[in-house]
């Protein structure tokens, strides 16, 4: 069976931290998948404001769209552990670009390597759009 692969970027530019809730704990008594991919959505929201961004901006409904997620675990994380998030971009197109997470416990042991498709996206017509030149600017 093929595995998944994230290729990491040449640099991470943005770090977050985050702490792993009871709320986030499986059947399994360890981070789940769901949840996981949760807690990137926050380092997401806190990577794209680091640029100026936003997910979707409510005045002009110009924003990003998820197009694919892929995720390598690694290792469990616990109740109590803090998830140390490095972010960083790869694959930048015409529409959009790549998002990198490596994501580490409080003692610096791997615990997933993630990555989300990110394409820029107008709500209002509900099509795609160029990366603004600008964000390509911030991203390069």
């Amino acid at each position: 069976m093929a595995r998944v692969k994230i290729a990491l970027p040449a640099t991470f530019r943005f770090t977050t931290v985050l702490p792993v809730r009871i709320t986030d704990l499986n059947y399994g008594g360890h981070l789940g998948n769901d949840a996981l991919l949760s807690l990137l959505h926050e380092v997401r929201v806190q990577f794209l404001a680091s640029l100026g961004e936003r997910e979707v901006d409510p005045a002009t409904q110009l924003g990003f769209i998820m197009a694919d997620v892929a995720i390598e675990y690694k290792a469990e994380a616990f109740y109590g552990d803090v998830l140390h998030v490095e972010v960083g971009t790869n694959d930048l197109t015409k529409y959009g670009f790549d998002i990198i997470y490596q994501v580490k416990n409080q003692h610096d042991r791997l615990i997933a390597l993630a990555k989300t498709g990110m394409l820029c996206f107008d709500y209002n017509t509900r099509k795609l759009r160029g990366v603004p030149p600008e964000l390509v600017a911030r991203l390069s």
